[in-house]
């Protein structure tokens, strides 16, 4: 049984406490309805490993929390859990409030590169809706990029603030991207958690048996997800390492690196690699939904 006390919450900040009212949600988006069905519990809910079910309810989410009706993504690419993408621009906006008193910094002074910014552009969204911040998304998927292009446009405010970087070397994150002259004040990443593309499936269907769900040897991901958001070489432990290393040549282009990182182990190898390009005061933050932790690896230069 999980500890009340000890259970990880949400951002105090963050819009999404408690439990959804799927009366309001379907107001703002009808399709939400025939995907609603009661749980073991009795509650209200939708399945949450139907991705069409998923992609309705962050439909609903996105108009009645933050005015955004013309959000969408192709069928298989990620569909983000919008919580856990709002809680990371929350910590963040933490993270640079320490430089300004205590002072959330908002509008479009505040700069924010995201890496592997996604079909969903979820992060940028969240990002200009709560703080008005201005942000640059990469990617290397020229398709990614298209369909944040489109919800790009749908809106003047989203137009005015994301500006998209398509990058064309898949090992690198900042080389090709940033240039020389300019400046971030903070970086955010999701990096791809699995190794390999078998991997990502054994662990959808580990999922699956936790949850009771009828066994298959064809899982589908609850969130989506093509190759390049899932999986990459060595993981995310490897890319958090690669893109550690890749930091110190651009000390001088962001002030604060951020990740997060899904797996805890993989903290120990990252604050080792972190020593070697001269970060010893690493910051670590937790952050949770539910009965799902996670955390935040920021570092500095500065």
């Amino acid at each position: 049984m999980t500890d009340q006390k000890n259970k990880p919450r949400l951002h105090p900040r963050n819009k999404h406490q408690g439990q959804y009212d799927f009366k309001q949600l379907v107001k703002h988006n009808s399709e939400l309805q025939e995907f609603i069905l009661l749980n073991k519990q009795g509650n209200t809910s939708i399945d949450f490993f139907n991705p069409m079910a998923v992609k309705a309810l962050n439909k609903a989410l996105l108009g009645s929390y933050y005015n955004l009706q013309n959000w969408n993504i192709p069928k298989g690419y990620l569909c983000p859990p919008i919580p856990g993408r709002a809680d990371y621009i929350h910590y963040v906006a933490d993270l640079l409030a320490n430089n300004t008193a205590k002072n959330i910094p908002k509008g479009k002074k505040v700069r924010v590169l995201d890496l592997g910014v996604g079909a969903n552009c979820i992060y940028p969204i969240l990002g200009v809706k709560e703080y008005g911040w201005s942000f640059v998304g990469t990617d290397i998927s020229k398709a990614a990029l298209k369909n944040a292009h489109d919800i790009i446009l749908s809106e003047h405010s989203l137009r005015a603030n994301i500006e998209l970087r398509w990058q064309a070397k898949s090992e690198q994150l900042f080389e090709g991207v940033v240039s020389a002259k300019e400046y971030f004040d903070v970086s955010i990443c999701n990096p791809p958690f699995h190794s390999s593309a078998a991997a990502a499936a054994t662990g959808s269907l580990r999922k699956l048996k936790n949850l009771g769900q009828k066994e298959t040897q064809k899982p589908t991901l609850n969130f989506g997800g093509q190759e390049h958001e899932l999986w990459c070489a060595g993981g995310e432990l490897q890319f958090l390492n690669n893109m550690i290393l890749q930091s110190k040549k651009f000390a001088n282009s962001v002030g604060w690196f951020t990740s997060l990182v899904s797996k805890e182990a993989h903290l120990k190898t990252a604050y080792k690699t972190l020593k070697k390009v001269g970060i010893t005061a690493p910051k670590t933050i937790p952050m949770g939904q539910g009965n799902k932790k996670s955390r935040i690896l920021a570092w500095t230069f500065r």
